[in-house]
């Protein structure tokens, strides 16, 4: 099974990928511990990643999708994987497509966490001041201006990607404002959908 967590952050894909991993035995394939881990394994596109980010530019898609190409031949990812935080654009969604085509894999479905982004703002303002009063650090993400451009980034760059997965027929829409059981719920019911079309 190769799945597709979208949504904004603190939608809780982090959430419900934990579970997912769990249920089936297959990786979260997060981009920026892989490119962590290929930068600290010194790999020939972790030491080409390494040199881009040292030089303080951006790791370009062609790096990213290497990179997913190399953990996705491991072999715990053999029977699937679930991407979070990957397609962010257009061209990482189509290049990701090529990738999977050229090792005969193909994506099975596109889970969309739609969640309303006022709430969702104050959502995070709510765990930040939660933080606050029980003496915790803030995590950074949670800072009300960071979180908003994120969500900014979030709305210009990833949100292309639904439309295109809707197009292919791989799209499912789950409502990420319900409790976290619900929602959970909900990604089952897609996945057992799968299950009945093959």
């Amino acid at each position: 099974m190769r799945l597709i967590l979208v949504g904004p952050p603190g939608a809780g894909k982090g959430t419900q990928a934990a579970y997912l991993v769990e249920k089936y035995g297959i990786p979260q394939l997060s981009t920026g511990d892989m490119l962590r881990a290929a930068v600290a394994a010194q790999t020939p596109i972790g030491l080409k990643a390494k040199e881009v980010m040292d030089a303080g530019g951006l790791v370009s898609d062609e790096i990213v999708v290497g990179i997913i190409r190399d953990r996705a031949a491991e072999d715990d990812a053999r029977n699937g994987f679930i991407l979070d935080g990957f397609p962010r654009t257009l061209a990482q969604a189509e290049a990701l497509d090529e990738m999977l085509a050229e090792s005969g894999q193909k994506l099975d479905a596109v889970i969309e966490l739609r969640v309303d982004h006022g709430k969702l703002v104050e959502r995070i303002l709510k765990r930040a001041d939660e933080a606050k009063a029980a003496g915790l650090p803030v995590r950074k993400d949670d800072d009300p201006e960071v979180f908003k451009q994120r969500l900014e980034a979030f709305n210009r760059d990833t949100a292309v990607i639904v439309p295109y997965y809707e197009k292919k027929g791989l799209l499912s829409v789950v409502d990420g404002m319900q409790p976290i059981g619900d929602v959970t719920g909900s990604i089952e019911s897609v996945l057992q959908g799968l299950d009945e079309k093959v």
